[in-house]
């Protein structure tokens, strides 16, 4: 994100249709701008138009793939900051029907939050990771030697890049953090490439298989 003045920055998430389609995006895949329309109850011009907003803020990028142009979240800074305001906005509203009360069940019990995993499996990984010794929080949040093996035996390659390997992301649903980062990342995209898990879908990821993550020390 570009350096914007606060008020500024603040001012772009304030109308209720850029928020929704931060929120729709926060699940790290790209929409077109229709499809966003959709989403947040506008018509296609003025969701062109907020589209266009959250692009001259740096929220979001637009790529595009053959006739259609996808808008996607800049990158994951981006993500956390949604994630982070979401957090104070009252995240849990009383479900009015059986179905938004299971809509939000499957959200507290995993989700993304742009490209890694949220809710309850996000924070089970975490707290099983310290638990094995993989990370460790006593010199700042890092891989330990054990979870290089770990890693390494799974096949994933530690990401390179500017991105930092491992953030505490404070969890909306279950008041404790989850990880965040270039390798949870990659244990996401691990995880959906060996069908421990699959996209719901809104952001809700079905856990398919438990045992696999057992591996990384989560008790589910």
């Amino acid at each position: 994100m570009r350096a914007h003045p606060l008020a500024e920055v603040a001012a772009v998430l304030a109308d209720p249709t850029r928020a929704a389609m931060c929120m729709a995006l926060i699940d790290g895949r790209a929409w077109t701008v229709g499809e966003l329309g959709k989403m947040a109850g506008v018509a296609p011009p003025s969701a062109t138009e907020q589209v266009t907003r959250l692009a001259a803020a740096g929220f979001v990028e637009t790529v595009k793939q053959g006739r259609h142009r996808y808008v996607r979240l800049t990158d994951s800074r981006v993500a956390d900051l949604i994630e982070q305001l979401n957090e104070l906005a009252d995240p849990i509203p009383q479900p009015h029907s059986l179905r938004s009360s299971r809509r939000a069940e499957r959200l507290a019990f995993a989700r993304t939050c742009y490209d890694h995993i949220a809710g309850h499996l996000g924070v089970a990984l975490r707290a099983g990771m310290l638990t094995a010794g993989l990370i460790s929080t006593a010199s700042g949040l890092a891989l330990t030697p054990r979870g290089h093996e770990v890693l390494d035996a799974l096949e994933i390659k530690l990401p390179g890049g500017r991105r930092p390997l491992l953030r505490e992301c404070l969890d909306w649903t279950e008041r404790r953090e989850h990880l965040s980062g270039s390798l949870p990342a990659a244990l996401l995209q691990h995880a959906l490439d060996h069908a421990w898990v699959a996209r719901g879908p809104d952001r809700s990821i079905k856990l398919l298989d438990p045992q696999a993550f057992a591996v990384l020390g989560a008790s589910l």
